[in-house]
Formats: C-alpha cells, sequence, structure tokens
C-alpha cells in the first residue's frame, strides 16, 4: 500500500502553492494525496445551526482545494479528510501514516497565533517530515541545502537530503553555520592560532558530516559551505534564496537540537527563502 502526502488544507493564500507542490511531488513519487481540513469544535458556539454552517464551510474548502489539485495533476489519487479538532491535532493523528506532511506558510490561522508558532508545534508533534510551502514562486530555482550543526544527528538530516536531492536531478549544499571567535583586542599569536584551529576543526566536522555520500550516491554533487559571519538563521535564509529545497533536522517533542533552537527556526520560518522539509532526527547515543 502507497504511502500519501498529507495536506494541511486552510484559506491562507498560500494554500494553493502548497497544494501544487504536493501534488507534483506525489506525481513524479506516484504517491496518493490527502487533504485534510479540521474544524476546531473547541471553540465553536452551541447553536446547532452555527457548527452545521462552519461544517459546510469547510466542506467547500475542501472541494475547492480538491479541484485546484486535479487541475495540477489530474493523475494523482485525491483523497479529503474532514476532522474535528485542532490543526495540530488533526495533522499528527494523519502523519502516523503519511510519507510527508505539507502545510502552507500562510499568516491567517484561526484560532491561535502565527503560522510560524503552529508550524513549530505541528513539527513537534507530526510523527513524519513536514513541508512547509510559501506562496512565492518555486521555478527557476536550483539545488538542494541542508543545514547542519556538527552533531552526529546532522547525518541523518544530510541523509534525507541527499536522497532528495539526488531523485531531482539537483546539487546538494551542506552548510554548517556558526560564529567564529572574533576578537575585538589584538591577539598574541598562540591566541590567534588556537582560533584557527578551532575554524579547522569545524571544517573537519563539515567534511566528516558528508563522509559517505560519494559512495551512497556517486553522481550527485556536493558542496560545502562554512559560513562563520551570521548566525545559522540568517546563512541559512540568505544560502536558501534560490534553492529548490532547504532540508532541517528535528529532534521532535518541542525541542530543537542546536541548529533550530527557538529563534532560528522561528526566523528561518517566518522568513521562508523556499520550500522548507524539516525532517526528524534520532538521538545518537555516545557509547562513551
Amino acid at each position: 500500500m502507497k504511502v500519501p502526502i498529507v495536506v494541511g488544507v486552510d484559506d491562507s493564500g498560500a494554500n494553493e502553492a502548497a497544494v501544487a507542490w504536493a501534488m507534483h511531488r506525489a506525481a513524479a513519487m506516484k504517491l496518493p494525496v490527502d487533504l485534510v481540513h479540521a474544524v476546531d469544535d473547541r471553540w465553536m458556539s452551541q447553536s446547532l445551526a452555527y457548527n452545521e454552517m462552519a461544517k459546510k464551510s469547510a466542506k467547500e474548502l475542501l472541494g475547492k482545494a480538491k479541484a485546484h489539485a486535479a487541475g495540477v495533476e489530474p493523475g494523482v489519487d485525491v483523497q479529503t479528510l474532514l476532522i474535528s479538532g485542532s490543526a495540530g491535532y488533526a495533522l499528527r493523528k494523519r502523519s502516523k501514516k503519511a510519507s510527508l506532511l505539507v502545510i502552507g506558510s500562510g499568516t491567517r490561522v484561526r484560532p491561535g497565533g502565527r503560522l510560524t508558532d503552529r508550524a513549530l508545534q505541528i513539527v513537534a508533534v507530526a510523527l513524519c517530515p513536514v513541508a512547509v510551502v510559501g506562496d512565492g514562486g518555486v521555478t527557476n530555482r536550483q539545488g538542494v541545502l541542508v543545514g547542519v550543526d556538527g552533531s552526529e544527528e546532522s547525518t541523518q538530516a544530510v541523509a534525507f537530503a541527499a536522497a532528495e536531492a539526488d531523485r531531482e536531478g539537483q546539487e546538494l549544499t551542506v552548510l554548517h553555520a556558526f560564529r567564529a571567535f572574533r576578537p575585538r583586542v589584538k591577539l598574541a599569536r598562540s591566541e590567534g592560532s588556537l582560533a584557527e584551529q578551532m575554524l579547522e576543526e569545524e571544517r573537519v566536522t563539515l567534511s566528516e558530516t558528508v563522509a559517505g555520500l560519494a559512495e551512497d550516491y556517486p553522481d550527485l554533487v556536493v558542496h560545502q559551505l562554512l559560513e562563520t559571519g551570521k548566525d545559522p538563521a540568517a546563512a541559512l535564509v540568505e544560502a536558501a534564496s534560490n534553492s529548490q529545497l532547504l532540508v532541517l533536522g528535528s529532534r521532535g517533542r518541542g525541542s530543537f537540537k542546536r541548529l533550530l533552537l527557538g529563534s532560528t527556526a522561528h526566523a528561518v520560518l517566518s522568513q521562508l527563502p523556499c520550500p522548507t522539509i524539516i525532517t526528524r532526527v534520532r538521538r545518537v547515543k555516545n557509547s562513551t
């Protein structure tokens, strides 16, 4: 049985772009698509008439989304599902049997806060990779970018990104961003050498992160990018401005491993430079 791509449907401006992006991916991978919308009845009136009106509106929204999907890729099997409860609950439930969860980057979220907050919540609870798609154009973009932080878990995000790049026939760029040691006063020679040594260690770490890719993907072109002048969020947003896809790793359960600590995740998603997939990585236990 083929595992579907699940798309969270809402009335934001970016939703059509998210549906189209998911449909193109589904067609390429020969997968079905489930369009899911949640009616959050926790905040509804006790009036039966009002509730019925809300459900009718939701069904119409799903109908429009399905028609749009069919127009994009008519050969893909599309199903619609209307679920009661919060968007986070509905999408987590469907993510149990999904290959990918796709949401748009629109900011009209009812009830609740901005998309950035909801996206982080969904990433934290989803049981599959989550793609956030903006309403900007996705044509004339090249390459897959993956952010790493030097941890052993980073190799899992790199493996995911490499598979994406290889499947799409794109080049892969692996970006490691950190603030280099920049003293405000002139250092003694030994201290300056220490700073250079630290930089060289980060270069080695980056090289180790991509080790083995040539064997697994002999035709894949891999670029290594070490950024020392910007924080991770700024470096990722800038580097991904013309990318086809950005991949980030998350440990899930609401906490992000170094690369995606709080403000970085918010910054990347709120400035969404391109379609971005956040994939869950497993904690690596040291044997020492």
